[in-house]
């Protein structure tokens, strides 16, 4: 297998584009991928890297909140999964495990990192979210909405930062991506119970600290 330092990643949202070779193809499925990136195959990882980079990018910009070291763990976090690729189980989904790599990776970044600037929250994207396909809305908001949007906004970025990264993660996982509890257990290695115990704690303490700065 090639050496996963030199695979060509490009996880940049801006240049995010649907990837036009045949394994790309929704007809593809990821077992398929998985199983022709066992055996060596470098092109069916770029596929699946071309249907989750977004999802990976958002989910490492809501932990990091920061556009440079989301990109920089998304990176490592393909590296991590193209090294351990031939140990993946084939019962497990590709997306689960991605996404689990990107939360350990994610956690252990914001708890080394001294606190830098982040960027602002309306910068952030959907995991969803495809750059080339977004669309302006129909009318521009009054300066004065604009600036208590972007207000509001900054107030729920701030209250984000205040928890733990075990419980941001959950919080990022269930109201943005929408994975059920049973999902999130898998992604963070935990059981459905202490899921739903973080999950709960992390809502409580957002509408505390958002009913304090309102």
């Amino acid at each position: 297998m090639e050496n996963a330092a030199k695979i060509p990643v490009n996880i940049s949202v801006a240049s995010a584009s649907n990837p036009v070779h045949e394994l790309s193809q929704p007809e593809v499925n990821d077992r398929e991928l998985v199983e022709r990136c066992q055996r060596g195959e470098l092109e069916a990882y770029e596929a699946l890297v071309g249907r989750y980079r977004n999802k990976v990018y958002g989910l490492a910009f809501s932990m990091l909140r920061n556009e440079q070291d989301a990109t920089d763990l998304c990176q490592e976090a393909f590296v991590r999964g193209w090294q351990a690729i031939r140990k993946f189980q084939k019962t497990a989904s590709f997306y689960t495990w991605i996404y689990r790599i990107t939360t350990n990776l994610a956690i252990d970044f914001v708890r080394r990192r001294n606190r830098r600037p982040t960027t602002p929250f309306e910068e952030g994207i959907s995991p969803d979210t495809d750059a080339s396909v977004q669309q302006a809305p129909s009318a521009n908001p009054s300066p004065v909405d604009e600036a208590q949007r972007r207000e509001l906004r900054e107030q729920i970025d701030a209250a984000l930062r205040e928890l733990s990264p075990e419980h941001r993660v959950v919080v990022q996982l269930r109201e943005f991506d929408g994975l059920d509890y049973a999902a999130i257990a898998k992604v963070t290695g935990c059981t459905i119970g202490t899921v739903m115990s973080r999950l709960h704690y992390a809502r409580k303490h957002l509408q505390k600290l958002l009913k304090e700065m309102l």
